[in-house]
């Protein structure tokens, strides 16, 4: 029963280092987005509010897989340039992934109490210096949960590269092993579920470090209320609250 195993395992770790790869690709792309977005949606001037709604209402309310696909076949046809499908699949899960957090940023920012502000405004810092030193730190805390449920969702939803044919671990297991060993699909799948399960919790466990580190930095620790209800919420819908 097990007699490939071996063979099922080295075959899908050959797709390892492109699924990593898009994996950190997508989720250096969509943490820069979260940021410029998030930060962007509660600025002053009303147009550079209006056009970063424009952005996470189109890449949050459009099909990952259809965007994809858009990416992939139509816009080399529109400016006649063929896109690497890795890079495709990078700059993809970025956009879809980089217009949820934009609104964890937003949520993360608008939740730290108007007395922090007031404080900073009574220390004479400028608009800059309050962002920077008073409520990116405390907010920081706040957005590592969701930010973690959302990479765990990144990596799952590099799976979808498969399409695209980017040989990482999904394509290794459906284009390479089931024709061959069709009656052990069961134990490839499984091989390839454990993998992603592995990825998952090393996101995790990096993340969590992250949130200590982001706790200590303003001394206190995140509300283990909102971490548990952020990761039901996730769990539930399947994307980042």
């Amino acid at each position: 029963m097990f007699d490939n195993l071996s063979l099922f395992v080295s075959t899908i770790a050959e797709g390892l280092l492109l699924t990593v790869e898009a994996t950190v690709g997508g989720i250096l792309i969509a943490t820069v987005l979260s940021f410029v977005f998030g930060l962007a949606m509660l600025s002053k001037s009303r147009t550079v509010r209006v056009l970063a709604r424009i952005y996470v209402e189109i890449w949050r309310g459009t099909s990952e897989l259809v965007q994809l696909l858009w990416i992939y076949f139509v816009l080399p046809v529109l400016v006649g340039y063929r896109v690497v499908p890795l890079v495709a699949g990078i700059v993809v899960l970025g956009l879809n992934f980089g217009a949820y957090g934009a609104e964890i940023v937003r949520g993360a920012v608008q939740s730290v109490p108007k007395a922090q502000y007031e404080g900073a405004i009574a220390l004479n810092f400028t608009r800059a210096q309050r962002m920077r030193r008073v409520v990116l730190p405390q907010a920081l805390v706040e957005m590592v949960p969701p930010f973690n449920n959302l990479f765990v969702q990144l990596l799952k939803g590099s799976s979808l590269l498969t399409i695209i044919f980017v040989h990482e671990m999904t394509y290794q297991a459906r284009e390479v092993l089931i024709d061959r060993h069709i009656d052990q699909a069961w134990l490839i799948w499984t091989v390839v579920l454990l993998f992603y399960l592995v990825l998952a919790v090393l996101i995790t466990a990096g993340m969590r470090a992250l949130e200590r580190w982001a706790g200590k930095l303003v001394g206190r620790k995140p509300s283990r209320a909102k971490t548990l209800r952020s990761m039901v919420l996730s769990t539930r819908t399947g994307v980042a609250p």
